[in-house]
């Protein structure tokens, strides 16, 4: 058979034609997914250590449960954009060593506040920190510098810790979804002490379980982030764990080997786990949780398209005006504990000439994963934030409190005019000098909503922001 040369190189340079063409799609769609790393570090104490959350506690722990952790997701978008989400088994990152933490990873890696989430747990069963809630804990010079120490270390653990999770980073897909669970009480409206008899709950909840998953090229899952809104208060003795969001995280371990577990707190600053106190408890909640998110890995989930929006602001909150002289007096003769530390400081300082703190520089933060908001607050937030930024921004929004920096509760406008622990009084707590002004709701959903803009993400109904 004759053959034709000349048509046989043209048929042949088509074929080498379409599948370098072919080669190079696959190329493009390889380059526009996501990148994902995460690491872990295991952050229990050498040394027996001074339990954070109450100032009931008079010694340090004298038992571990089981091992607490800081860990951190590194996402990287098909624009090279990079984020870090980091969670710990702690009551909550003060200031001081969250913008230690933040500016070395800036120096380190160029991260910029934006593009950081430091999120705390909040477990009552973790240890103190150095500059957060002083007042509280009679520490002696040799425990304080024991503290110190302890959170000089954490400070390098968690820059080195985002270091191996971008070291670690590769190709993946990520998913979100919400999903749901049920033991938050709000301790406002429901007496701890009569609900065995309750027949109704009372006041405003957020039943949601945010997750994100992220799967390696291979399906397999590499990571699980996930929340609840809800205090970890179920342990309250002298020994350490991560308390409910611990055990969480050990049951999806276990469950899923080779993924690591991230647990990030809600707006639960109002919200208790009922009933409480004993070990069975903990677990018991551990597992619910875990079980809820178990269920959502297991249906359908948003994949999420490899884009990252950032942005981030500290409000100017206000505080309001603080107690004079005489009334700081007044306390002092007729407090005690760390409440009449906190007068006693306040009132040193006053004598010293040192003018009351006005006003704290309050973070607020939001993230876009392809169409998934995520918005942060610092401090104890409550979960009327929660509920009306979901107003706002649509139900699908992930909410978390206690992020970059726990410096005070954040009550609602309501709680601050019906006072309480929340409202009136928890400031002596984190050594506040007052509470904070009647219009601290107002300027953070509207800083929400200057932030929501910069980051591409729109607001359902401009009727539904409060007055």
């Amino acid at each position: 058979m004759k053959i034709n040369f000349s048509v046989f190189s043209v048929i042949l340079m088509v074929l080498f034609s379409n599948i370098s063409g072919q080669a190079g799609i696959l190329d493009d769609q390889a380059s526009l997914q996501w990148k994902a790393g995460v690491s872990k570090v295991d952050i229990t104490p050498d040394e027996a250590i001074w339990l954070a959350g109450y100032g009931s506690r008079d010694r340090p722990y004298e038992e571990v449960i089981h091992p607490i952790w800081i860990k951190a997701l590194a996402l990287e978008d098909a624009a090279g954009k990079q984020v870090v989400l980091i969670t710990a088994d702690l009551l909550g990152m003060p200031k001081a060593l969250s913008d230690r933490v933040r500016n070395g990873l800036y120096e380190k890696h160029g991260l910029t506040r934006s593009q950081i989430i430091i999120n705390s747990s909040h477990s009552h069963s973790g240890p103190v920190l150095e500059n957060s809630l002083s007042d509280i804990y009679p520490l002696d010079e040799s425990q304080k510098l024991q503290v110190s120490r302890y959170s000089d270390k954490l400070v390098d653990q968690m820059i080195g810790l985002v270091g191996d999770a971008f070291d670690a980073l590769q190709p993946a897909h990520v998913y979100a979804e919400n999903g749901v669970t049920r033991f938050q009480v709000n301790r406002r409206n429901n007496a701890e002490n009569q609900l065995e008899s309750l027949t109704d709950l009372n006041g405003p909840n957020d039943y949601a379980v945010p997750v994100i998953r992220v799967d390696d090229t291979d399906g397999n899952i590499l990571a699980i982030a996930f929340g609840y809104a809800c205090h970890p208060t179920v342990m309250g003795d002298y020994r350490l764990s991560g308390d409910y969001p611990g055990f969480a995280q050990i049951e999806l371990e276990k469950s899923f080997p080779g993924a690591t577990a991230l647990f990030f707190q809600g707006a639960g600053a109002d919200q208790n786990p009922l009933p409480r106190r004993t070990l069975f408890l903990a677990r018991q909640y551990g597992k619910s949780l875990a079980a809820a998110v178990e269920r959502v890995l297991s249906e359908e989930m948003k994949q999420l398209e490899p884009s990252i929006q950032t942005a981030y602001a500290e409000v100017d909150l206000s505080l309001a005006e603080p107690p004079t002289m005489d009334a700081l007096s007044e306390f002092v003769a007729s407090s005690s504990g760390y409440q009449k530390r906190w007068a006693t400081r306040m009132q040193a300082e006053r004598e010293e000439g040192k003018e009351p703190m006005r006003s704290y520089p309050f973070p607020v933060q939001v993230w876009k994963l392809g169409d998934q908001p995520i918005m942060t607050l610092g401090g104890e937030t409550v979960v009327a934030y929660a509920i009306e930024l979901k107003k706002i921004f649509g139900q699908d929004i992930f909410v978390m409190g206690y992020t970059n920096d726990v410096m005070a509760y954040i009550p609602s406008t309501t709680i601050l005019r019906e006072g309480g622990y929340e409202g009136a009084s928890s400031q002596m707590v984190y050594g506040l000098p007052s509470t904070w002004a009647s219009n601290i709701e107002i300027e953070i959903l509207h800083e929400f909503l200057q932030l929501a803009e910069k980051a591409g993400i729109r607001r359902l109904d401009s009727n539904l922001l409060p007055e």
